[in-house]
């Protein structure tokens, strides 16, 4: 039913998480970044941003074409609302789980990444963004780990998109680990999702998509991931 144009990385596993929950059929189409194959024409054909993760769902709800989708926040909306899960079901909710997801995509997925970006694979340190970058995704976990006081998940005891967008983007830098210990509520949630067998289902993925997951970056890859 679903294709997933998908590479093991934070916005990636996204999307598995979704599908691995929700036991929609789909098939990974491996798009492998590091070799540029999200530059290619077919690619770029339904993914104009060149970037993963995509996906066209060849059984649409309203039984016409075939929909593609790209952007992870838009996918997972679409999905929730495909299958009428994990997005709430009053007005209410719904408010609540969009707007925890848009923070994840505009901030702790972005500001996580720049981190990431400048204590991992920048070529030379530059402590002034090192700095900037390692403060606000600390000042993130911690918003987040606010929002968890008294909740089982984002938003609120349901398990949603908005806990499947932030999941992968908590502590995704093994080689620049962050000191979660201040964050109780949050480290609570995060090995809560851990422990589903849709989540250990979802990232075992990598190892069979990606065998070379979590070696440096070769200088090819480099100049196709960063434009060097």
């Amino acid at each position: 039913m679903i294709d997933l144009y998908y590479w093991p990385t934070p916005n990636g596993h996204k999307i598995t998480l979704f599908l691995e929950e929700s036991g929609l059929p789909y098939t990974i189409k491996p798009v492998n970044i590091g070799k540029g194959d999200q530059f290619q024409p077919e690619f770029l054909a339904f993914s104009p941003n060149n970037k993963i993760p995509a996906i066209i769902d060849h059984a649409p709800n309203d039984l016409g074409e075939p929909i593609s989708v790209f952007e992870s926040g838009a996918i997972l909306v679409y999905l929730a609302n495909k299958t009428g899960r994990f997005f709430g079901q009053t007005v209410r909710q719904k408010v609540e789980v969009n707007q925890w997801l848009m923070w994840q995509m505009a901030g702790l997925g972005p500001m996580t990444g720049q981190y990431g970006h400048f204590t991992v694979y920048a070529p030379e340190k530059i402590d002034y963004a090192i700095e900037r970058y390692t403060r606000e995704v600390k000042r993130l976990l911690g918003v987040l780990d606010r929002r968890l006081q008294g909740r089982a998940f984002i938003a609120g005891d349901e398990y949603t998109i908005a806990d499947m967008a932030a999941y992968p983007w908590i502590n995704p830098y093994t080689r620049a680990p962050l000191d979660l210990e201040p964050y109780p509520d949050l480290r609570r949630w995060h090995a809560a999702i851990a422990a589903r067998p849709a989540t250990q289902r979802a990232y075992a993925l990598t190892q069979q998509v990606n065998p070379d997951a979590g070696k440096p970056l070769t200088d090819e890859e480099r100049k196709q991931l960063f434009g060097r």
